[in-house]
């Protein structure tokens, strides 16, 4: 594998339950001041203890003041694009350029369609996802009125706007051969889990979406490669992957960049959420950060 040299990056994965409001806002309160760089929020509309992510990623930016939130990844049956096309850029706006769109085909086919959205084979829920990568950048683009004539969905001549403040990308959480295809001539981002993306997978998984990023003519460093974390940062003892002491994470996670591709690390914490975020924060992120430098021959920043 290959190190594409992209600037690494870390954040956090909150549990969007709505008991525990006041840990999810500690949470991002944290990663917010100690220099973390990312907060996602998963979508699982029919989940009954969960928050509508979209509330909750408009309330995390209004609370905080430089990190960057981003929807992961945002379930596109339950979400019409060119609705979310709207949402998404209105809180780029809102918030001066500190959110990014991960955008997911929607799993759970039953609770999607209890919940009154479309049952789509596979190889539909594909072809879904990529005519919404279309209709979402023709609603993000300066054409006075735009069309779109899909199998799943279409446009109008309805009017694109307002337009995103800054270029925010589209972030595939997809795991499937056409999909990871889809990433590599489309996207402009992959977000991977590590429970079913463990390191053993990925030299095959980021192949397929560099293959299909040559064979569209793009260079695969462009694509961003964000990998959810989850484990739980321990004082001492090991026990698998991600399951350990800060060294260990250091380790793991500088071997994920500078060998297969990541650059970016948003971590859920499996137990005793606040303090682990802290450690992430405050040992594992600037440990990695060294050590990718040092790698690479590079200075710190200043």
């Amino acid at each position: 594998m290959t190190d594409y040299g992209r600037v690494v990056q870390f954040g956090v994965f909150p549990e969007p339950v709505a008991a525990r409001l006041d840990e999810i806002l500690a949470l991002v309160g944290i990663a917010d001041r100690e220099g973390l760089d990312l907060v996602g929020i998963q979508d699982h509309p029919y989940q009954r203890r969960y928050l509508d992510t979209w509330m909750l990623m408009a309330t995390v930016l209004a609370r905080t003041e430089r990190i960057t939130v981003f929807s992961d990844v945002a379930n596109l049956p339950l979400r019409p694009p060119a609705v979310m096309a709207k949402a998404a850029a209105s809180l780029d706006v809102l918030s001066g350029g500190r959110f990014e769109l991960g955008l997911g085909a929607g799993a759970f086919g039953e609770a999607v369609a209890a919940m009154g959205g479309p049952t789509r084979s596979p190889a539909e829920a594909v072809d879904a996802l990529g005519e919404a990568i279309e209709i979402i950048r023709l609603m993000w683009s300066d054409r006075s009125s735009a069309r779109f004539d899909g199998r799943h969905y279409r446009l109008a001549g309805v009017k694109p706007g307002p337009r995103p403040v800054h270029p925010m990308g589209v972030w595939l959480g997809v795991s499937g051969r056409r999909t990871l295809a889809l990433v590599g001539r489309a996207a402009d981002g992959w977000v991977a889990s590590s429970p079913w993306a463990p390191p053993e997978k990925l030299p095959a998984l980021t192949a397929q979406v560099d293959e299909a990023a040559a064979a569209a003519g793009r260079d695969p460093a462009a694509i961003r490669r964000i990998y959810n974390l989850f484990g739980s940062i321990r004082e001492r003892g090991t026990d698998g992957f991600l399951q350990g002491p800060v060294e260990q994470w250091t380790n793991e996670l500088t071997e994920l960049v500078v060998e297969y591709g990541i650059d970016s690390f948003v971590f859920g914490p499996a137990d005793d959420p606040v303090r682990q975020v802290q450690v992430f924060a405050a040992e594992v992120a600037p440990a990695v950060r060294m050590a990718v430098a040092r790698h690479r021959h590079t200075p710190m920043p200043a």
